[in-house]
């Protein structure tokens, strides 16, 4: 199952389960928007794969188990 991050791995910030500026790679490597495109190019900066947007938890689920989401 995927582990949502709380918080982007270069500067820190905040991203919730939804966020929509939530990037991730192959490795579950997250970052934020501005990290994402204007730091390291759309290029995971870890494992080289490319960040694209991260998927997020339907609410149900997380109605069902909301700490699966910490």
């Amino acid at each position: 199952m995927l582990k949502l991050k709380k918080t982007c791995e270069t500067c820190d910030a905040p991203l919730i389960n939804g966020e929509a500026e939530a990037y991730i790679c192959t490795f579950e490597c997250t970052f934020c928007r501005p990290c994402t495109t204007d730091t390291h190019k759309h290029i995971c900066p870890n494992c080289g794969g490319n960040l694209v947007l991260r998927p997020t938890r339907p609410e149900k689920l997380i109605e069902k188990n909301p700490q699966a989401d910490v």
